[in-house]
């Protein structure tokens, strides 16, 4: 069965709740799981007569104690007296803590209706459960008389999360497994396709019930939760952070609208290999590296195209159908050299044999996976490449590497030795939230005639606007990005990338 998408609500009054029951359908939820706890009056006949009467939507009333996580302090009878009083007027889910959940069942003493389904969860606010220990609980839930089980815990590795989702394949009763916090999103995400009976998503960001909750509309527009199944395959982007990737949005977009039948995901991971050996399996088809795993990503590849092994970064990973093995290459250098070169050019044209930016000084701030595509990118077209950092054993390394000259970011701030050259800045100086910094002085942009950021949020950094007052003509990351991401499309999918489609979706997502 499809896995239901249910919307919580915390709000503090039962109007309230009443009002966003109404909203959470129009959004698609399936369901909404009433918070009781979180009410600041709670009068039990009346409000659950009011909030069950017409409901627009079917629901899980959860009335969660503070030694469960939730905001409720006083003594259990009167809780249970509330829920089994919300089973008689009809609730359709009623949830249980484990803790009490035998003391819950001899209190109904056999008076629980037909029609509703309880649901009898655990939480553990520290860390993931083993495998064993994750089998043993669900074991416990369904012996106590579950129908539906219902495990959550708090991610403290993003590999959490597989053995979650080996329990509930594996599971033989309905169950509701997630991974709370940002490790564990894809949790949340990827309900369906591993079988779990429903996933959370909350009407508005900052109405969450549990850390790491996406919203509904997330869920429904950006993920396209309501199509994944079983066989969709999964790719997505490595990075930390993660969270203001627009890949999800931009990817999962260009699959609908060729039909290809995957979803695009943030992963937030800390340790690379650990990732890649715990998602092995072919369902996991493909992954975009960003910062700071580029470089890590060349050591875990089985085989790196040339050129990315030359910049010593992988951004693109795929995983090869035919034998498992992971192929690395690197769309980075692609995207941005054509980026800049066009923005010298003053348009997009493709031709032309002779790069425009043959002969030219090309400076690189920063040394890192981006740095070095940038650098090495330059070379090739034939420029003069200086690599500029703060730690300038980084720069010399680097510059050493491909025949360049190193300098320190403080030198760079007078370094002018002609005019009409070319700045690229690599570092995430200027990124959100950090959007008044600057990775070089104002008064130093003069000699520039072209100045790029590989930061697209916000998309005109700092630098940039600095850079165009100056008088310098300015090529923003998003050009990078969309050149990129477009080169990744290709590689996951093997299909054209929908160039007009990856373009719009970008302008409108960078407002």
């Amino acid at each position: 069965m499809a896995t239901l998408l249910c919307a919580p609500l915390v709000a503090k009054t039962v109007d309230q709740m009443v009002r966003e029951m109404a909203v959470a359908k129009g959004l698609g939820a399936d369901l909404v799981e009433i918070r009781l706890d979180h009410l600041s009056v709670f009068r039990p006949r009346e409000d659950l007569e009011l909030l069950l009467k017409g409901r627009p939507l079917p629901v899980l009333i959860t009335y969660r104690p503070k030694w469960e996580g939730g905001q409720y302090e006083g003594d259990d009878t009167r809780r249970f007296e509330a829920l089994r009083l919300a089973m008689e007027l009809g609730a359709e889910y009623v949830d249980i803590e484990l803790k009490v959940a035998e003391e819950f069942i001899k209190f109904l003493s056999g008076g629980k209706p037909d029609h509703c389904k309880l649901i009898v969860s655990s939480h553990n606010y520290e860390s993931t459960p083993t495998s064993d220990d994750l089998g043993n609980l669900v074991a416990r839930i369904q012996a106590v008389g579950a129908d539906i089980v219902k495990i959550a815990a708090v991610g403290v590795d993003i590999t959490d999360v597989a053995r979650m989702f080996q329990v509930i394949v594996h599971c033989q009763v309905p169950m509701i497994g997630l991974i709370m916090g940002e490790r564990g999103l894809i949790s949340r995400l990827l309900c369906p396709k591993f079988g779990g009976y429903l996933t959370f998503g909350s009407l508005d960001a900052g109405k969450e019930s549990a850390p790491g909750q996406p919203t509904l509309t997330d869920l429904l527009n950006v993920y396209n939760i309501k199509n994944l199944r079983p066989d969709t395959k999964v790719v997505g982007i490595i990075g930390k952070p993660v969270g203001h990737s627009k890949s999800p949005v931009l990817h999962n977009a260009a699959f609908q609208s060729v039909g290809f039948n995957a979803v695009y995901v943030p992963f937030l991971v800390d340790d690379l290999p650990s990732f890649l050996k715990v998602y092995s399996s072919p369902d996991f088809a493909g992954f975009s590296c960003t910062i700071p795993h580029k470089e890590a990503a060349v050591v875990c590849c089985d085989e790196v195209d040339p050129i990315a092994k030359a910049i010593g970064a992988v951004n693109t990973i795929v995983k090869r159908p035919s034998d498992g093995k992971l192929i690395g290459y690197n769309t980075d250098y692609v995207g941005a050299i054509s980026a800049i070169e066009d923005g010298i050019r003053g348009s997009r044209v493709k031709d032309s044999s002779i790069s425009p930016l043959a002969g030219k000084l090309f400076v690189v701030i920063g040394a890192g996976g981006a740095g070095k595509a940038l650098a090495y990118g330059a070379k090739e077209k034939g420029a003069r490449v200086i690599i500029a950092n703060r730690t300038y054993e980084r720069a010399r390394e680097l510059a050493s590497l491909i025949g360049a000259e190193a300098l320190t970011l403080a030198q760079l701030e007078n370094f002018r030795p002609e005019d009409g050259m070319i700045l690229a800045n690599t570092t995430s100086i200027g990124m959100h939230p950090k959007v008044d910094e600057s990775p070089i002085p104002k008064h130093a942009l003069g000699s520039y005639a072209v100045v790029f950021d590989a930061v697209y949020t916000p998309k005109v950094t700092r630098l940039l606007r600095e850079a165009e007052e100056s008088g310098a003509t300015i090529v923003s990351g998003l050009e990078m990005f969309i050149r990129q991401a477009m080169g990744q499309f290709e590689l996951f999918t093997g299909l054209p990338a929908p160039e007009s489609l990856f373009r719009e979706i970008v302008a409108k997502n960078s407002s």
